[in-house]
C-alpha cells in the first residue's frame, strides 16, 4: 500500500463522498511530514495516550500490513511519543504510516525508513512509560473523527480520511 496518490485527486475524484479533511492548523498546530514515504494510506488503528508511548510501542510491534496508526498525544511538545527505535519496528512490522498528534524524536533516522510519518513537531525527550493508554477508540482532533477501521490518506498537500477504501 505504498501507491502514489494525491489527497487532491482523491478529493477531486470522489465529491459525493463524505471524506473528512483535517484542518492543518488549529491552535497554531500544523503536521509535518517525518518518513521516508510521503504518501501513505490504510485502515486505521487508533490509539489515544498523553506522554505514554507504552501503546504505540506495543502495538506497532504487531502485524500492521494495510494499516496506520493514528495516535491522539494531545498535542502534547513537552515529549516524543516515537522514536527511531519503535519506527524500525513498524517497519518490520509493515506498517504503512504513523499519525501523530503530539512529537516525535530521531527524526534523520525516521526520514531514512520506508514509512510514513506525520506529526505537530520534534523534541528529544522521550516519553515515560507507565502502561496507560486506550487503543480503537474513536479519536477526535484537526476537526475530523478517527475511527478504527476508517481509511485514511496522508502526502504533503494533508491528511484525509473516509469510511470507505478508495485506491485498490
Amino acid at each position: 500500500m505504498s501507491s502514489i496518490f494525491v489527497t487532491c485527486d482523491l478529493l477531486d475524484n470522489y465529491p459525493d463522498l463524505d471524506i473528512q479533511v483535517l484542518i492543518p492548523s488549529l491552535d497554531g498546530k500544523f503536521f509535518q511530514s517525518y518518513g521516508g514515504r510521503k504518501s501513505f494510506y490504510g485502515q486505521i488503528v487508533t490509539v489515544k495516550c498523553f506522554e505514554d508511548n507504552s501503546r504505540v510501542k506495543e502495538l506497532l510491534a504487531t502485524d500492521g500490513t494495510g494499516k496506520v496508526l493514528v495516535v491522539d498525544g494531545g498535542a502534547s511538545m513537552r515529549c516524543a511519543l516515537m522514536g527511531d527505535m519503535i519506527a524500525e519496528s513498524a517497519v518490520k512490522n509493515h506498517w504503512n504510516g504513523v499519525i501523530i498528534y503530539g512529537c516525535v524524536r530521531d527524526v534523520d533516522a525516521i526520514a531514512q525508513l520506508d514509512l510514513g510519518v506525520h506529526a505537530l513537531a520534534a523534541i528529544p525527550q522521550k516519553s515515560n512509560r507507565k502502561d496507560m493508554g486506550e487503543v480503537d477508540i474513536p479519536l477526535y482532533f484537526g476537526s475530523v473523527t478517527f475511527k478504527a477501521n476508517d481509511y485514511v490518506y496522508a502526502d504533503n498537500n494533508g491528511i484525509i480520511v473516509s469510511q470507505q477504501k478508495l485506491i485498490d
